[in-house]
């Protein structure tokens, strides 16, 4: 079952068709998933946005690059745990390139309370959660607490802040930013949570 405007699940399970004008909510009901269509184009995307702002402001695309037509794109995801965006001839214009083998794999796609669209492997032996992808590890234009850019030494892939190529249009612009944080290890002091710094 599917989040739709009158009920409360977060979550998308293997083989169920999201369809556009469907959302889900995550569980504090301060971001959502679905489609929209920016300012005044009629190209349709799959983003998650703030729930409860107006306007609405976007803060994660999928399919940036490549748009939807019209209405009848769905995402749906397989049993080996890869979330696809499919356009109404079954072409698949994205997908979340991720995947997992294992005889006891279950995976859902869950929007997370802090706007992070995951796919997690329920193990069914041993009753653990695996994250096998997650949009906070493709950034659009907009910087979300807990999210990481800079370069990922494990797999050598870089993630950065575009901005939008204009208010119609999500595909990434000219503007890139990388966020830095300089507190680590190395130059935190055990003093510095006495002083309150």
């Amino acid at each position: 079952m599917l989040r739709t405007s009158g009920s409360s699940l977060d979550t998308i399970v293997v083989h169920q068709n999201f369809l556009d004008g469907e959302t889900i909510v995550s569980g504090n009901a301060t971001f959502e998933l679905g489609f929209f269509s920016p300012g005044g184009s009629k190209n349709r995307y799959l983003g998650i946005w703030y729930k409860n702002i107006t306007p609405r402001v976007v803060v994660w695309v999928a399919n940036r690059e490549t748009p939807l037509i019209d209405t009848s794109g769905l995402v749906k995801l397989s049993s080996q745990g890869i979330l696809s965006l499919v356009n109404g001839s079954g072409t698949t214009i994205w997908s979340s390139n991720s995947s997992i083998f294992d005889a006891n794999v279950n995976p859902i796609a869950q929007l997370l309370d802090t706007g992070n669209l995951v796919i997690v492997n329920e193990n069914k032996t041993t009753n653990k959660k695996i994250f096998i992808w997650q949009s906070f590890d493709y950034p659009g234009d907009t910087y979300l607490p807990g999210m990481k850019t800079g370069k990922n030494f494990v797999t050598g892939r870089e993630m950065y802040l575009t901005s939008w190529r204009s208010e119609e249009d999500p595909s990434p612009g000219l503007a890139v930013i990388l966020v830095l944080f300089t507190l680590s290890k190395r130059n935190w002091r055990p003093d510095a949570e006495r002083e309150g710094k």
